[in-house]
């Protein structure tokens, strides 16, 4: 299941773990990428913490936590090669995986049609 919140996060829902990155309008907008700093893996975040930095060459800017929970892995390729979050966005440039707190939590975000509305 992909979900969306208003901050321009993604979420792909697997049972209780939300793998989280931003959507490709949100790395359009920062630009190239040349550093990412991520949460540590065990920390616990509630919804609208920031959970991680990116930084372009436009600017800096904090990627929220979506939902309460706690950071189960982290992606460190793209610590290594930030690029990846721009060429794949919403793949191979995933931030974090959240096992989440409270599964109903997840019906308040928005689906891909209204995220598209969103954004449109």
């Amino acid at each position: 299941m992909l979900k969306f919140t208003e901050e321009h996060e993604w979420l792909k829902v697997e049972g209780d773990v939300a793998t989280v990155g931003i959507t490709a309008h949100a790395a359009e907008q920062l630009g190239d990428l040349v550093f990412v700093e991520l949460p540590e893996v065990g920390a616990s975040f509630s919804k609208g913490d920031d959970a991680a930095t990116v930084e372009s060459v436009k600017a800096a800017s904090e990627v929220y936590c979506p939902l309460d929970g706690e950071i189960t892995e982290v992606n460190e390729a793209i610590t290594a090669d930030p690029a990846l979050v721009n060429s794949d966005p919403m793949g191979a440039g995933w931030f974090f995986k959240l096992k989440l707190k409270n599964m109903s939590d997840v019906d308040g975000l928005l689906d891909e049609s209204g995220y598209k509305e969103l954004i449109g």
